[in-house]
């Protein structure tokens, strides 16, 4: 962790997280990126689907935003424990850079092929799945030990903020009544290259320096020692997959775009309402839990709003009725801020320092394949059956996904408060019942 004096505040008080510099300035650029990040989701999306009127083209976009982070998971994850966590972060959103230019320029030549756009997504994706863990194990070095969950709390809030910010902003942007050369795509994808630029200064102001976490050379021990944790820490196993799949089948993200057009009759400003109404259920909620952090019965909360999730999304795929479509958006997104809170404390908590880049890139796999992955899914049943089954039958998945975990993970049922000795004790007990078992 990071060495910071001790605070006088109460554990688990307000905003103690924010005493620490580099945790200020680290949520500030993250703040900042992911509103360039979302508002340029937003473009592409409206993009695409003004290129092919397909909604399995919208697919596509996910699909290949998720291949770079099955390919490179091992990699990236020993990458972040092989080097410092800040400089890779920066290395990644330099070439996020580059990518937003490109496609600012095909904007500006007004681009009428898909394909180019996804090579660029391609390298997009590449430069998350390195980022991603490298991100994720930087927090621990933030913060002082006893400040942890309050970071984890603020920094699901400060995403939250951007993602009610970004695709609002990128819908507005759109709109805008500017030189047609810079109208439209264009707009958003510039506003994204000045965050993008803004992020990376602030990164290269942070002090931390993590420094080598895992020392060992690279072998296939050492790349698969991620991987191999998480499937035997039934705790780890059970919450990462429980959101991958309910997410997974459950996410109509990818199809905003015809739910805004063809469904509610609204336009790019109403897909913005639309991808901002789960943001903000979640700032809601993680702004609660700033205050009110959860004390107890972490794991059986966690599967309790999941089917929540699960029950919204079904609601939402069936409103014809914009207001009820964005009070359905905003439970999904309320109900999956929890999961999001004791899921990211439960990863680091539940790993040793030097594995958390490379248990940080499998749950980065298992986040894409949740998000991009289903977004390509979504996609493709609503190809097959329209866009409101196909949503509607996610969220009828993602409930029968949470009562199926609640059976298989009975470690993720059992958890209780969200500290490392917690946590370490009911995965003892885990074992010990295993043992008896044989």
């Amino acid at each position: 962790m990071a060495d910071q004096p001790p605070s006088t505040q109460p554990l688990g008080s307000g905003a103690v997280a924010f005493l620490s510099r580099d945790f200020r300035l680290y949520q500030l650029a993250r703040v900042l990126v992911i509103i360039g990040a979302e508002a340029q989701t937003l473009a592409i999306a409206w993009l695409v689907y003004q290129i092919t009127n397909s909604a399995l083209y919208l697919g596509y976009t996910g699909l290949t935003l998720f291949l770079p982070g099955l390919l490179f998971v091992l990699p990236a994850g020993h990458v972040s424990d092989r080097f410092d966590r800040r400089q890779v972060i920066i290395v990644c959103y330099t070439l996020q850079i580059f990518c937003t230019l490109t496609l600012f320029f095909f904007a500006w030549h007004g681009l009428h092929r898909v394909w180019p756009i996804y090579t660029v997504l391609f390298l997009i994706g590449t430069g998350r799945a390195f980022s991603g863990p490298a991100s994720s194990a930087l927090i621990p070095h933030l913060v002082p030990k006893e400040h942890f969950v309050n970071a984890v709390t603020w920094g699901a809030t400060m995403f939250q903020i951007a993602n009610v910010v970004g695709p609002s902003l990128g819908g507005i942007l759109y709109t805008l009544p500017l030189h047609h050369r810079i109208a439209g795509a264009a707009a958003v994808f510039l506003f994204t290259l000045v965050t993008l630029v803004v992020f990376v200064a602030l990164m290269f102001s942070l002090r931390v320096r993590p420094g080598r976490m895992e020392h060992r050379a690279v072998s296939r021990e050492v790349l698969l020692a991620g991987l191999r944790y998480v499937w035997q820490t039934q705790l780890l196993l059970g919450s990462i997959s429980l959101d991958m799949f309910a997410v997974l089948l459950g996410g109509a993200t990818a199809l905003m775009p015809i739910f805004a057009k063809e469904v509610l009759h609204t336009g790019p400003r109403g897909l913005g309402l639309l991808r901002a109404a789960p943001a903000v259920g979640a700032l809601t909620v993680s702004m609660w839990l700033t205050w009110k952090p959860i004390q107890r019965r972490a794991g059986a909360r966690m599967l309790f709003c999941v089917g929540i999730f699960g029950a919204a999304t079904i609601v939402f795929g069936a409103s014809r009725n914009l207001w009820l479509s964005l009070a359905a958006l905003f439970v999904v997104g309320a109900s999956d801020m929890v999961s999001v809170v004791i899921r990211s404390s439960i990863l680091q908590l539940a790993t040793p320092p030097e594995m958390r880049g490379r248990v940080s890139a499998v749950n980065s796999l298992f986040i894409g394949a949740s998000n991009e992955l289903g977004e390509f899914e979504s996609g493709l049943t609503a190809s097959w059956w329209g866009a409101v089954r196909a949503v509607i039958y996610g969220g009828i998945g993602s409930l029968a996904i949470t009562g199926l975990w609640s059976v298989f993970f009975p470690s993720l049922r059992q958890a209780n408060q969200l500290t490392a000795e917690s946590l370490l004790q009911v995965e003892q007990e885990e074992a010990a019942q295993q043992v008896r078992q044989l």
